[in-house]
């Protein structure tokens, strides 16, 4: 991992304009639904899927590649994940058991992100090649 992964920093990702801001907006909504714990199964899984994610960036950032594209089960369509706010988004669940809300990204370039699967296959086909 270089200096400039931007998964060096555990924190990284979007920070909440509004941290410790006593009018934070966000005050005025309903309190969240309570999460039903992750079981240890479940957040192994989370901090595997971070780990991969940490290798996929390595690996494909160097060929232009900016982050995850993820098929939508609620709405139908793809949504686009930079490799910052995906791994928030691992680091989150693995914190809180839910990610943070976020806009999505605005006209992406689409051919700059790939499947997970797509990843995967990228990085095992280098791990094995000689």
């Amino acid at each position: 991992m270089t200096s400039r992964d931007s998964f060096s920093d555990p924190h990284s990702g979007p920070l909440d304009p509004f941290l410790g801001d006593p009018n934070d907006p966000s005050n005025l909504l309903d309190d969240l639904d309570p999460v039903e714990p992750l079981t240890d199964t479940d957040l192994q899984e989370i901090a595997a899927d971070l780990a991969e994610l940490i290798e996929f960036e390595a690996a494909l950032s160097p060929h232009e590649i900016h982050g995850i594209v993820v098929d939508c089960a609620d709405c139908g369509e793809q949504h686009y994940f930079s490799w910052a706010l995906m791994a928030a988004n691992l680091r989150s669940l693995l914190g809180s058991g839910r990610t943070g809300v976020h806009e999505p990204a605005a006209e992406p370039y689409t051919d700059a992100y790939v499947s997970w699967d797509y990843a995967r296959g990228f990085t095992d086909a280098l791990a094995h090649r000689s």
